[in-house]
């Protein structure tokens, strides 16, 4: 899976991109597997691509604001976006990244609590809040399936607590890698490449560091020989125990 690396300032206005004729292959969805409606049979998928429109998202767009009414639900099909939270101060915080298969919209709130944000160009099949709420009602077996990524996320959110209290930056930034990695195995990607589609502004902001610590962070790895950077947007593994040590020596 190939995605363009963005400068991380880039932004466009949040005007809504033009959208697809409609959701109509989810059989074929390469992501499928990894996302909410893998809960639902064949027959099944039918009622939820009534529903769906396939929209795109460039590169910098801005899908969703803080704040705004909670009107429609995502899943991510292609590309990466990221969520972002202002602090009263001004600083930035990136909450996380959406991957494909990834789900957006699980909370209690009737408004968005981030910013959400392209960060390489990206589509998403995108579903009005009541229609989901209606499908549902219908297929408690998908409700079932939200509530258990809810749950992941959740104890997605708990690690990265733990890790940004307890570990040191070449431990937190080892922990994120792999958890790049699992996620790209999970899409197929075989090898030992990982894809950053955010920028190093971006981790920095994820992970509680600086950029510049961040920077010095990837070198510190390549020179340990854990890690390869053949390029700005590319990690090559290149010792997985050494790494899966490096980040769990604070949380063991």
């Amino acid at each position: 899976m190939s995605r363009p690396f963005p400068g991380s300032e880039q932004s466009s206005p949040a005007s809504a991109p033009a959208e697809g004729a409609g959701a109509r292959e989810c059989l074929q969805c390469s992501v499928r597997h990894l996302s909410v409606c893998s809960a639902l049979s064949c027959d099944e998928v039918q009622a939820l691509e009534d529903i769906t429109v396939s929209q795109p998202v460039p590169l910098g767009t801005t899908l969703a604001r803080t704040g705004e009414p909670r009107t429609y639900v995502y899943t991510v099909t292609e590309g990466a976006l990221r969520l972002v939270r202002t602090l009263a101060d001004g600083r930035r915080q990136v909450s996380g990244f959406v991957l494909p298969g990834d789900y957006v919209g699980l909370s209690g709130s009737d408004h968005h609590r981030y910013d959400i944000e392209a960060i390489a160009d990206s589509r998403v099949c995108r579903v009005q809040v009541t229609q989901m709420r209606d499908v549902r009602l219908r297929h408690p077996h998908l409700e079932r399936k939200l509530l258990q990524r809810a749950c992941q996320e959740l104890d997605a959110a708990q690690d990265n607590a733990l890790a940004l209290a307890r570990l040191q930056p070449p431990e937190r930034l080892a922990d994120f890698l792999l958890r790049l990695a699992a996620r790209e195995a999970q899409l197929g990607q075989v090898g030992n490449r990982v894809s950053l589609p955010m920028g190093r502004s971006d981790i920095a902001d994820h992970l509680g560091l600086t950029m510049e610590t961040v920077s010095r962070t990837f070198t510190k790895l390549r020179q340990q020989g854990l890690i390869a950077l053949p390029h700005l947007n590319v990690v090559e593994i290149l010792d997985f125990a050494g790494l899966q040590k490096l980040a769990s020596d604070d949380l063991g």
